[in-house]
């Protein structure tokens, strides 16, 4: 499936929003390829930097969700976020919303920006190399 057939897979609403932060994280984070994929049993848009998973987005059942591994690995962007866009429910790794109200554009744009900076490719290096020393 390519993911101008899984944008036509969702109603209007979603669609056009989906497809707005879509193009936010291709030209805020210019690292990432974006291709269909499956994760935690669902299909879903996949943003991966040199083969690393990065970010990814969905519409569930009743809500959308952004899977973002940096705020992941930094705690302070994740609380950033979680007092910029307080109508979001945050988790871990994702930000679950429902509408443009819960994420306005600009703020996301911000954020894949913020994001952007993190070098996942290189986290994962690092823990693997220390990894091996132990």
């Amino acid at each position: 499936m390519s993911i101008s057939d899984y944008f036509l897979k969702q109603d209007e609403q979603r669609r056009s929003l989906m497809h707005a932060m879509h193009e936010l994280i291709i030209k805020n984070d210019p690292t990432v390829t974006a291709a269909i994929g499956s994760m935690m049993g669902k299909e879903m848009i996949i943003y991966n930097d040199r083969g690393a998973f990065k970010y990814a987005l969905a519409a569930v059942k009743d809500y959308m969700s952004l899977h973002l591994m940096p705020i992941y690995v930094d705690s302070k962007l994740r609380i950033r976020y979680m007092e910029l866009l307080p109508g979001a429910r945050f988790q871990k790794g994702c930000i679950n919303f429902k509408d443009e109200t819960a994420m306005p554009l600009q703020i996301v744009a911000n954020l894949i920006s913020d994001c952007s900076k993190i070098d996942m490719v290189a986290i994962r290096e690092d823990y693997l190399k220390n990894k091996k020393k132990k």
